[in-house]
């Protein structure tokens, strides 16, 4: 099944350019010049995955993804020309599940949309449901359950408490779990995995400042209790 991409950018010949290059892959490809124009795109075409931009005029990338968010799970890629960690974690936080600074090649950004959009499908042979104390995840219909309660999850997110579940009480190292996202063919950042780990704990654990699910692992990394309550 074809799949498809919203590209949002304010540079003409890098929309004409990646346009060119994602359709010449098998993509159905639809562009915006802005988050007002990417919100009604998305509304009417609801991509598969959206390529977005952080600096544009009248709605930039960042305020794109909060408005997006409060609708849809879309998988978005962020391009951003700013260097700076702290531009890039902002975007994580928001939402975002991958990045990509410019500039970039097209084969780097072709790597990156096949990586994201393998985990929002999750047809990866595993075990459909897994259960682990009061946490239910079914890999096939992308629900949720904690405590009998539905919890909306972005791809990333869904796709990162997956692999904790698979291993309960396994410690699993940031650059483990940023391989396992992305795989091997894609430069990480590692710390982009504590940004995902924060917004995945805000949304499952009772007390995100004190989590019972998913513990931190002081200078190894992070693994999923395997005495949460039942």
């Amino acid at each position: 099944m074809t799949k498809t991409v919203l590209l949002v950018d304010d540079e003409i010949q890098l929309l004409s350019l990646l346009s060119d290059v994602l359709q010449k892959d098998g993509y159905k490809v639809f562009t915006a010049r802005n988050g007002e124009e990417a919100l009604y795109q998305a509304r009417h075409v609801r991509p598969d995955l959206i390529v977005l931009d952080v600096m544009m005029s009248r709605m930039d990338g960042y305020q794109f993804i909060t408005q997006h968010r409060r609708e849809y799970d879309t998988p978005i890629i962020m391009l951003t020309a700013r260097v700076e960690e702290a531009d890039k974690i902002l975007g994580l936080k928001l939402g975002a599940d991958d990045y990509v600074t410019k500039p970039f090649s097209p084969k780097e950004l072709l790597a990156r949309i096949e990586a994201v959009l393998r985990r929002a499908g999750h047809k990866n042979g595993r075990t459909e449901v897994l259960r682990v104390g009061d946490i239910c995840l079914d890999q096939q219909t992308h629900v949720i359950e904690v405590a009998e309660e539905v919890v909306d999850l972005t791809p990333t997110e869904f796709d990162l408490l997956a692999n904790l579940m698979i291993s309960p009480g396994r410690v699993f190292s940031r650059s483990e779990l940023l391989e396992k996202l992305q795989g091997a063919v894609v430069e990480g950042y590692e710390r982009s995995i504590d940004v995902h780990i924060k917004n995945l704990r805000s949304k499952i654990e009772p007390d995100p400042a004190k989590p019972v699910y998913i513990e931190t692992v002081y200078g190894v990394g992070y693994r999923l209790t395997s005495t949460v309550a039942q």
